[in-house]
């Protein structure tokens, strides 16, 4: 089984319009709502790659509730959310048909309190347990310590149970030094952590730092990673249009996959660009187009690359 943590759950809200026109009235042609936050992304792709998943974190009120109704009799997943008295935030994407834009808005989370903290802890450490492989996914709602996630990475790394860190600012800072065995920062995030704007120095310093493995989104650009094994640069064959959301997750998912199953770097690399291009083309935030992700894992490219000085 793989386990998913997201602490700041949501439900995605996808909003189709024609062309989006700021201080304008618009005609919403399609609402798709699904469960969301990172963790919740990286395990429906996961579930649809034939992966058993558990998927825990928070989830309260009305919001948490359609959360949790919307991922029963998910083949492959199992819910396992911790229930919280607050609501669970929304996110809210609106794509441009005409550009193939999308423009995403971001409640914030629910207040944790001290008591639901302490139970998802104990939850957490039980689901180890039976864990594989765990992903810490998202960021942090409210009353969540930020050390959160490097305590999440030390009980993992207690247990014998790989982890894959994708979170960005303080909580990422603190959690690299727990020694995650991969982190999965943008080209953004990798920058604020190291303070270095070439991909590469940057991501060589995030290793530094304490990830055993460092693989960078870089966009349209693809992933550049820097591992014990090697350093390698994936990228799919062309920039893509259509709703970025979730494509991030889904690389989180083909990374995962492909270490829980113990293929090579390069190929979990090509997993991980296939996956999350195929889910831009997908018309629904946080899924792929699998007639794409089977097409594209041929067209992907990884190349080798020469550390920097």
């Amino acid at each position: 089984m793989i386990l998913t943590v997201t602490l700041n759950t949501a439900l995605d809200i996808t909003y189709r319009v024609r062309s989006l026109r700021p201080h304008a009235s618009h005609r919403v042609s399609e609402v798709v709502e699904r469960p969301g936050g990172k963790g919740v992304n990286v395990a429906r792709v996961l579930a649809a790659l034939g992966h058993e998943v558990t998927v825990t974190g928070f989830a309260g009120g009305g919001t948490g509730r359609a959360i949790r109704d919307r991922l029963t009799g998910t083949p492959g997943l199992t819910d396992a959310l911790v229930p919280v008295a607050g609501a669970t935030r929304r996110t809210i994407a609106v794509v441009d048909e005409l550009s193939g834009d999308t423009t995403q808005l971001n409640e914030p989370g629910p207040q944790i309190e001290p008591a639901e903290w302490g139970a998802f802890l104990d939850r957490y450490e039980e689901l180890l347990g039976g864990a594989s492989a765990v992903a810490l996914c998202g960021s942090l709602p409210p009353g969540v310590p930020v050390g959160a996630y490097a305590n999440l990475v030390r009980l993992a790394r207690a247990q014998g149970v790989p982890v894959l860190l994708d979170t960005s600012g303080e909580p990422l800072r603190r959690g690299v030094a727990a020694r995650p065995d991969i982190i999965k920062p943008n080209a953004d995030e990798l920058a604020e952590l190291t303070g270095s704007h070439d991909p590469l120095r940057a991501t060589q310093d995030a290793r530094r730092r304490g990830a055993h493995a460092v693989v960078a989104s870089l966009g349209t650009d693809g992933l550049l990673a820097v591992t014990p094994e090697g350093r390698w640069r994936a990228a799919p064959p062309a920039r893509i249009p259509g709703n970025p959301t979730g494509a991030g997750d889904s690389a989180v998912a083909g990374l995962l996959s492909g270490l829980v199953e113990h293929v090579p770097w390069p190929d979990r690399l090509t997993r991980a660009v296939a996956l999350s291009t195929a889910t831009v083309r997908s018309p629904v935030a946080g899924e792929f187009d699998r007639a794409a992700y089977e097409e594209l894992r041929g067209q992907v490219t990884v190349t080798g690359v020469v550390s920097a000085a």
